[in-house]
């Protein structure tokens, strides 16, 4: 989290924050949230020299900005080149005005979500799509983030970069330094937010408690409405045991009819979820060999564990590095450590972009390329870029590649999670008399 070296007012009694300084950020991504990747969007969009906003990531990323303060429109700090001179770096923001500050709060109070969020100190992404539908943009635009710096630069300079992805780290932490930048601070809002929804709209008296007589009896014969449609249970159900006394028909494995039914229950119970949040989970089209390594996504008679494992192909290794994959990221993840695939034009130019920008020239490992993957020289960890551009880590365990977590568009922060040290992603393991697990 941030910490704040004072929550004060300047010199027109508005507020202002300032926080302290960051520890160097050498081989993390500078934005792991959404509204942190749109602020470093927005500098990249307004900056005209590319080299400038390269220059801003060094100096960040060796811990060159002191403290930050953050004003309505403003954010400002102190920079300090290599070489130990420092200048005093703006960015400046537009603040909303009263009217879309009207709206926004209008937006939160009419749906509960919104201001349960909010009261608990949260900014969700779909808050800030539903004011940006409504015209009210909270993160910066084209041409929003606005420099000024003493070194005489009349466009970003190496120190308002620098500022601006010090603000993007952040962000991350407390994304309600945005509000304060586009000109509301975080109780002022919450506060107004409180009389907003406890107040009577202007000339309505309250309603009258109770029902009117006649009303009550006009309805005498009309049915109750419907009950809400039930909440998803916690945890899907537990399918019946077909292993203990019960009868089953000949040439039936009951151990693994009644893995499946588990499997099923839960496979009902995740796209049952995602329909109610109306979000697509599905994993249409897998093949045989993918569907195995799915249905091993949970405690298994050992017996099923080697029916699944000779099913596809993989073997007890291979089929637990490919749970690990599965549950990392599902087929594609699965996909990523199948196959190899080579990467050729932009695709490739775009990869070898990524890898240059993500360390410092003097800490850049030393990579050795086959395809879509880049393996560090003596190190046993990797990097496989998959279809969509993320960077996916790996570590050599034995004779074998194995996924060592998810993936990522920042190269540098996959490659930390692959080095020694890093929890594991998964394992295959043996638990009690004839029984396994692959977790």
């Amino acid at each position: 989290m941030t910490h704040d070296h004072d929550h004060d007012h300047d010199k027109d009694g508005r507020a202002e924050r300032t926080l302290a300084a960051l520890p160097p950020a050498r081989g993390q991504a500078f934005a792991r949230s959404w509204w942190g990747r749109a602020w470093l969007q927005a500098l990249e969009d307004a900056a005209l020299e590319t080299a400038a906003v390269k220059a801003g990531r060094r100096l960040a990323r060796g811990g060159g900005v002191g403290a930050v303060t953050v004003r309505p429109g403003r954010v400002t700090a102190v920079v300090r080149d290599p070489g130990g001179a420092a200048h005093r770096a703006d960015v400046l923001l537009p603040e909303l005005s009263d009217g879309e500050w009207g709206r926004f709060q209008d937006l939160v109070v009419e749906r509960s979500g919104h201001m349960a969020a909010l009261l608990d100190r949260e900014l969700p992404p779909h808050l800030i799509e539903d004011a940006a539908l409504a015209g009210i943009e909270l993160l910066p635009g084209l041409g929003d983030l606005e420099p000024e710096c003493d070194c005489g630069a009349w466009d970003h300079c190496g120190h308002t970069a620098a500022l601006c992805h010090q603000v993007a780290r952040l962000l991350d932490e407390d994304p309600f330094l945005l509000l304060l930048l586009r000109g509301r601070e975080e109780d002022a809002l919450l506060t107004e937010l409180h009389v907003r929804s406890t107040a009577e709209p202007s000339g309505v008296a309250p309603a009258a408690s109770g029902v009117d007589a006649a009303e009550a009896w006009a309805a005498a014969d009309i049915l109750p409405p419907l009950p809400k449609v039930p909440g998803l249970p916690p945890a899907p159900g537990t399918p019946p045991s077909l292993t203990a006394g019960s009868v089953v028909a000949p040439g039936i494995d009951a151990a693994a009819l009644e893995h499946l039914a588990g499997r099923t229950a839960a496979e009902a119970s995740r796209l049952l979820a995602a329909i109610l949040a109306g979000d697509d989970q599905g994993e249409a089209g897998l093949t045989a060999a993918q569907d195995a390594v799915r249905l091993a996504c949970g405690p298994a008679p050992a017996a099923v564990v080697e029916r699944l494992a000779t099913g596809s192909r993989r073997g007890p290794d291979g089929l637990a590095a490919a749970v690990r994959a599965w549950r990392l990221g599902g087929a594609a993840a699965l996909t990523v450590l199948d196959e190899e695939r080579e990467v050729e034009g932009v695709a490739l130019a775009r990869a070898r972009a990524a890898l240059d920008a993500a360390w410092e020239a003097d800490e850049r490992p030393v990579f050795r390329r086959s395809g879509n993957r880049w393996t560090v020289v003596d190190e046993g960890v990797q990097l496989r870029l998959g279809g969509e551009g993320h960077w996916w880590p790996y570590r050599e365990e034995g004779d074998r590649w194995v996924p060592a977590g998810g993936a990522d568009p920042d190269p540098a922060t996959a490659l930390a999670s692959a080095r020694p040290g890093a929890a594991p992603a998964g394992l295959l393991t043996r638990r009690g008399p004839g029984t396994g697990t692959i977790r």
